[in-house]
């Protein structure tokens, strides 16, 4: 042996070693050895290195394994050829084992190799099957097509090149007397369409022609004979065993035609999912084939039928985004119309299948009828009897197999959502008693399904909210029988448990006046169920529903316990357990109103104080609900905590972070507090607690309150004065002496000023005409704050006296320059807060002065007309929109920038009468109605517009250094900015594929493109995953190189930052990338999670990711999952 050879030899003995400090040294010294020009390994050392590296990762030691994984590459980019080289004369050998192993190795050496190498392997097969056209050679071809659709898998987005070549071969092969051959031909297609959809659209045609062929392909099988037809439609036992029998008779081993039937049905499914775009034709074509197969006599075909026609369905049903799908099924044309119109057809074709005696059969009937009632809501109410059979017959199944009653319950719970409750009604007599049956099922799963069913029966049956049409006397005693015994045991599982106390309370919610004198102990365990900590929750939840039916209930039994357990429930640390009881508590006070007890009603409120607090907004909120409630229904009970509560909450209203809705609690318990007679708390003690923190701080010279707690103090003072009116003349009179005072501080004029803005409105004409003279003082003030206040006050109190403000706020916009942009400011106001019938008659004046200020050279102030002109024309569309129109296009560059500003004011949330006459503009945010129409114009125009423009790119010497500028960065980011609101709001009107190719761009783009389109690959993931599934090998790449990436040695602070986030953005798109179930199959996927795994940075990154984005008790993408790892 010579001393290379013998050194090697040494070396692979030391990483056997049991010390992880020698396996490590030697496998350092190894990688060091092999890179040397001296060293030539002969094949059986070659073979020994690779089977030690491979061995080392799955090493204990976890840098002994990322030393391993480092340094296999090397060795393996170098024996790539002679890996190929071995491989390929074994697809000849005689041994089957052989050539399927040989297959395999082939199909992940083509995902690694490089692209010279694959254009090797590739001409390779191309040759070989194009010279094996000999019927002789069937053997040969059989395992070349498996090793191309092996090669598919594997490596499919690297075979775009050959298609055109390899489906005439398929294609002719095909025709081939041989099912075996049929079936890899089959394969190799679907793994064409799933990897490479893009290149296969030249070939849809004749993949849906071979696909209809096959799919029907049973030599040994006449379905159209009479003898079948009466064999289908008998239901009698001696006819369901001559069925058996007969199609025992054609099961021969030698019948392999239903694994043709099988791929074909598969590649269907693949093409339904790789060619969305194409839905009107896979409707008209492919949804009756599969429809007609659905008799299909092999169990393991009629399975792989159903899911291709539920991935039609999927297709079919509009993606949402954040906003709904405006397509409807009466649509005429729409995909939607044409699957409407199939309904009839699958019903007919499943009815025998739902009484099948196969389980499998029957579950895959019940998972299509539930894609089909989630997709078209409403369209099997003509089907009921039908569907109610099966339902039926699956819940009777008392086999071994629990599956199949727990699916059948599933379906029924999803069909009660669905359609209406009447379509339901002429069967509930045959529906209840199985289902109640389940129920008392032994069984926890069973049970707690069953229970969800008849929960959603109660609810939607007898609707609270409507008169009720179907009588429950017949059905409520036998419900109330078997929830009874379910709350009385005391064995259950904790699930049974939980949905019997939920189920509980729907019963006695919506039917409580008819179940007599089982409603008190219905009511007694529900508060023995409070008393238990395993079940409390639910039971305040169930309790909740109980207080808020409109039955009127009588709850007297279990009121004086019942309080004092929810008052102590407030001290717990559940967070949930706090929330469910406050909402129950005001829903018992509503209900209940006088009838609670007053020493209990009290013990509650004295625990309220503490949760008024800006550690949780929600539960303040909640808590201020109940105590505005208690205030109208027993305002004696508030005696004694009123001060401790007021004090608490005047605290929370100066909080910066006081959300709106806190603020709207808060103003509606303080109207409540001066609204009792007599009232609990006088208004000028309120008004005086209002105003004290700001007065005090005057006082004081301490620091201000922030702006937010100043708006919240104004809005409080305003609702206060709206609950007395008699008060709000005083009350503004007051405010203007505060605010005209000279000794007052800068809080207390902002105070004053934000206070007149609401208050002035109901103030009455003796005020306001005093307050114009302190307003446009104030707009002269040197603080800013009173300024801009004065000048929100004067807008909304104008609002409130047209006639009189805003002929006077017009004349001083024009005779006052320098006040101009405050006095705009204040007609934004005007114009926002105003009824528009009253605004009309100065529609012509308003127009005239803000097409005037357009030309200003200020961009502030142009800002703020561009406001007021899109509040102005929506006033009046019909008049000013052709005037609007005009302006966009003609006049002074100043005039048509602020015009086109002004178009995203003339969009509103909500439905607005202009929106007919907006189909010119874009509007894909809040009215993405208005753009669907007219995507298919834009789309091109905005794809243009993210491509790269040489032209624009220009050099400027920065001292020795020369720096390239992207004149066109700007424009290429709002297009995609635009393209992530049409994801959002518009993703049933895009081609994905060509979507995807432009996203695809952008991750090789600028730092603010990339982290745009890192955004949009996560969105897509959750949105559309298929697609992004079919070319996530190429998607990754740029990925990788991102999270790879290293900043530059001496780079400034800035650099290392931008990278960071970069890094986080791209590791995020990863994460949503690995939620996808089947990206374990990408092999550059699953080496790319390896290697976050084995990185202590990238796997600290993910990891960081992962735990801020998962909320609790949800699933997440982990790389530690068995099919990454296996892969």
């Amino acid at each position: 042996m010579s001393t290379p050879s013998f050194h090697i030899a040494s070396l692979l003995e030391k990483m056997t070693s049991c010390d992880k400090d020698f396996r490590f040294m030697a496998t350092s010294d190894l990688m060091s050895e092999l890179q040397k020009d001296s060293i030539q390994l002969d094949e059986d050392s070659e073979r020994k290195v690779v089977k030690m590296l491979l061995q080392l990762l799955e090493d204990k030691n976890g840098e002994v394994q990322n030393l391993a994984v480092k340094w296999l590459a090397a060795p393996l980019g170098t024996f790539h050829a002679s890996l190929l080289h071995c491989l390929l004369p074994q697809l000849s050998s005689p041994r089957l084992a052989v050539c399927k192993r040989a297959v395999g190795a082939l199909g992940h050496l083509a995902a690694a190799c490089s692209t010279n190498l694959f254009a090797e392997l590739a001409d390779h097969l191309l040759g070989r099957l194009t010279s094996q056209r000999e019927p002789a050679n069937t053997a040969t071809i059989l395992t070349l097509m498996q090793c191309v659709g092996s090669i598919g898998r594997q490596a499919g987005h690297r075979l775009g090149d050959h298609l055109d070549r390899l489906m005439l071969l398929v294609e002719e092969f095909c025709n081939v007397g041989d099912d075996a051959l049929r079936e890899s031909c089959l394969q190799a297609v679907e793994a064409f369409l799933r990897k490479c959809p893009k290149e296969m659209s030249l070939h849809v045609t004749r993949v849906t022609s071979l696909c209809l062929q096959y799919l029907k392909y049973d030599p040994n099988y006449n379905y159209d004979s009479d003898r079948d037809e009466e064999r289908m439609e008998t239901e009698t036992e001696d006819s369901e065993f001559s069925e058996q029998e007969s199609e025992d008779e054609y099961s021969d081993d030698e019948d392999v035609s239903w694994k043709v039937r099988r791929a074909a049905a598969k590649c269907l499914a693949a093409l339904i999912g790789s060619r969305p775009d194409l839905l009107p034709d896979f409707h008209s074509t492919l949804a009756p084939a599969l429809i007609h197969r659905f008799r299909e006599r092999e169990e393991n075909v009629r399975a792989d039928v159903f899911v291709a026609y539920i991935e039609l369905l999927r297709q079919t049903q509009p993606p949402k985004g954040w906003l709904e799908s405006l397509e409807k099924p009466t649509q005429t044309g729409s995909n939607l119309h044409r699957l409407q119109g199939q309904v009839p057809l699958v019903i007919k074709a499943l009815q025998r299948q739902l009484k099948d005696r196969s389980v499998r059969a029957r579950q895959g009937c019940f998972t299509l009828l539930a894609e089909l009632a989630a997709v078209l809501p409403g369209s099997l109410a003509e089907h009921m009897p039908v569907l109610i059979s099966g339902i039926v017959f699956s819940l009777a199944d008392r086999s071994n197999s629990s599956t199949i009653r727990m699916d059948a319950l599933a379906f029924l719970q999803g069909l009660l959502g669905t359609e209406s409750a009447e379509t339901f009604h002429p069967h509930l007599a045959t529906l209840l008693p199985p289902v109640l049956a389940c129920v008392a099922d032994p069984f926890y799963k069973i049970a707690a399904e069953a229970l969800l069913v008849l929960q959603e029966l109660v609810r939607v049956l007898w609707p609270l909210d409507k008169p009720r049409r179907l009588d429950p006397e017949l059905y409520v005693g036998e419900m109330s029988a078997a929830l009874l015994a379910r709350l009385r045991a005391t064995d259950l599982d904790q699930e049974v448990k939980e949905r019997a106390i939920s189920c509980a309370g729907h019963l006695v919610g919506h039917l409580g006046d008819r179940l007599g004198h089982a409603l008190e102990p219905t009511l007694r365990l529900l508060l023995d169920h409070m008393q238990n900590d395993v079940t409390r929750l639910p039971a305040v939840k169930a309790l909740r529903l109980v207080a808020v039916s409109p039955l009127g209930l009588d709850l007297q039994p279990i009121l004086a316990k019942v309080l004092p357990i929810l008052a102590s429930f407030l001290r717990k640390k559940q967070r949930a357990l706090r929330l469910a009881t406050l909402a129950a508590m005001d829903a018992l006070a509503q209900s209940q109103g006088l009838s609670l007890p007053l020493p209990e009603v009290r013990a509650v409120l004295t625990e309220l104080p503490a949760l008024v607090s800006e550690s949780d907004m929600h539960v303040a909120q909640l808590a201020v609900d109940f105590l505005a409630t208690v205030t109208q229904v027993q305002p004696a009970s508030l005696a004694e905590v009123s001060d401790p509560v007021l004090s608490e909450l005047l605290r929370l209203l100066r909080s910066p972070l006081l959300p709106a809705s806190v603020l709207a609690a808060a103003e509606g318990f303080l109207q409540a507090l001066v609204g009792t007679r007599p009232p609990c708390v006088s208004y000028a003690k309120l008004i005086d607690l209002l105003t004290a923190p700001v007065y005090r701080r005057a006082e004081d010279s301490g620091p201000g309150l922030h702006k937010q707690g100043l708006h919240a103090l104004a809005r409080c003072v305003a609702a206060l004065a709206a609950a007395c009116p008699q008060e709000a003349a005083g009350t503004a009179g007051r405010l203007v002496c505060d605010a005209r005072s000279p000794n007052s501080s800068t809080g207390v004029k902002v105070l004053a000023f934000l206070s007149l803005a609401e208050v002035g409105q109901v103030a009455g004409p003796g005020p306001q005409r005093e307050l114009k003279t302190v307003l446009l003082e104030a707009l002269g003030s040197p603080s800013e704050d009173v300024r801009a206040a004065a000048s929100y006050a004067l807008g909304r109190v104008g609002a409130g006296n047209l006639p009189d403000f805003l002929p006077f706020l017009l004349g001083q916009i024009q005779a006052e320059p320098r006040r101009q942009y405050l006095l705009l400011h204040s007609l934004r106001e005007a114009l926002g807060a105003a009824q528009p019938d009253s605004l009309k008659p100065y529609t012509e004046d308003i127009w005239a002065l803000l097409t005037q200020h357009c030309e200003d050279p200020e961009e502030g102030p142009r800002a703020v007309v561009a406001e007021c002109i899109g509040k102005l024309v929506l006033v009046n569309p019909p008049f000013l929109l052709p005037r609007f129109r005009k302006q966009l296009a003609a006049g002074h560059p100043h005039t048509r920038s602020t015009f086109i500003t002004a178009v995203k004011f003339l969009i509103t949330d909500q439905p607005h009468p202009i929106d007919p006459l907006l189909k010119s503009y874009v509007a894909v945010h809040n009215k993405p109605s208005l753009v669907r129409d007219l995507l298919g114009h834009i789309l091109p125009l905005l794809y243009q517009e993210t491509k790269v423009r040489r032209d624009l790119i220009r050099e400027v010497e920065m001292g020795p250094f020369k720096h390239a500028v992207d004149d066109g960065l700007d424009v290429r980011k709002a297009a995609f900015e635009c393209m992530y609101s049409l994801l959002e709001s518009c993703l049933g009107q895009l081609d994905i594929c060509e979507f995807l190719n432009h996203v695809e761009d952008g991750l090789k783009d600028h730092y603010d493109i990339r982290m745009l389109t890192f955004i949009m690959l996560a969105r897509l993931a959750t949105l559309c995953p298929a697609p992004v599934l079919r070319r996530v090998d190429r998607l990754i790449e740029p990925l990788k190189a991102t999270c790879t990436a290293k900043v530059k040695a001496g780079s400034v602070k800035q650099e290392f930052e931008k990278q960071d986030e970069l890094k986080r953005s791209a590791m995020r798109a990863v994460a949503a990338l690995l939620a996808i179930p089947e990206v374990g199959e990408s092999p550059i996927m699953a080496h790319f999670s390896s290697q976050i795994r084995t990185d202590p940075e990238l796997a600290a990154l993910f990891e960081s990711i992962q735990e801020a984005a998962s909320p609790p008790n949800t699933e997440s993408a982990s790389l530690s999952s068995s099919s990454l790892v296996q892969a």
